[in-house]
């Protein structure tokens, strides 16, 4: 039997495991920099932004997913970005990915979002043909910019020491 439950504090550490399964997975284990401490503050905090999802296969935790609400400009609706969906491998393929996605996507329409969005790595090919075969498209017309680190540290500066 799967289950959806919403995270709380106390899943803390099993959402950091999760998070660190996820960047292996994405052979980017090395950039994550956060702790359970951060986790359970920022993402499962009061005051955290993010909205997580534990989902459950026979009582067994397998997976999570975080979301949060961005906001269209040219339809003047909020929308959903998936920040993170993971299921453990041994779980794959019996539904828990499926069943966090409808989950979430449910809220986006009871919520008349505009959108539910999310990037996947190129290379994922498992994961897009996945996506591709729940109805999502790929959005080829839009590159993805991120500014973190030194350059963010260094442009987010120059605006604060000039007072704008």
């Amino acid at each position: 039997m799967i289950r959806i439950r919403k995270a709380t504090p106390a899943d803390a550490g099993l959402i950091y495991r999760f998070v660190r399964e996820l960047a292996e997975y994405e052979k980017a284990l090395h950039s994550v920099v956060t702790t359970e401490a951060e986790i359970r503050e920022t993402m499962l905090g009061p005051d955290a932004v993010t909205h997580v999802f534990v989902c459950s296969i026979d009582d067994i935790d397998v997976g999570y997913a975080v979301y949060f609400y961005n906001y269209s400009t040219w339809l003047g609706k909020k929308g959903i970005w998936l920040e993170d969906v993971y299921v453990t491998p041994e779980f794959r393929g019996r539904g828990a990915g499926k069943a966090l996605l409808k989950h979430i996507a449910s809220i986006a329409v009871r919520e008349n979002c505009g959108r539910f969005e999310w990037s996947v790595l190129d290379w994922n090919r498992p994961s897009i043909d996945f996506y591709e075969s729940l109805g999502a498209r790929p959005q080829s017309e839009w590159i993805t910019y991120r500014m973190s680190g030194e350059a963010l540290g260094e442009f987010g500066s120059q605006i604060l020491e000039s007072g704008s």
